[in-house]
């Protein structure tokens, strides 16, 4: 017989990271993602699972009619429709890949 022992630490590790541009609000409003990209915090979503759901549908209407979207194109051209579908399938991917990775931004 024996005595195994051992102590663990848990440490967070970031399995993805993305950054887009704040010029992209209203666009991102229009589709109905802006809460769950700039807000997540505030609309209780703490697991990446929560974001699945709301970006996909986002990311359909994005695709679904692109002039509309590209209307609230920046004018000082920082930012602009393609940036944020790229940056948006980039973001579902991960989600989908790290469904209980918790959420947190920057703003």
């Amino acid at each position: 017989m024996s005595l195994d022992v051992y102590l663990e630490e848990v440490k967070p590790t970031e399995v993805y990271g993305g950054n887009i541009t704040h010029n992209l609000t209203k666009m991102a409003q229009e589709a109905g993602i802006y809460e769950a990209l700039w807000r997540p915090d505030e609309n209780y979503i703490t697991e990446a699972r929560h974001l699945i759901d709301p970006i996909e549908k986002g990311l359909a209407k994005l695709k679904a009619d692109p002039e509309k979207f590209k209307k609230f194109n920046p004018e000082n051209g920082w930012g602009n429709y393609e940036n944020l579908v790229k940056f948006v399938e980039r973001y579902l991917k991960a989600c989908k890949e790290h469904p209980e990775a918790s959420v947190g931004v920057s703003r």
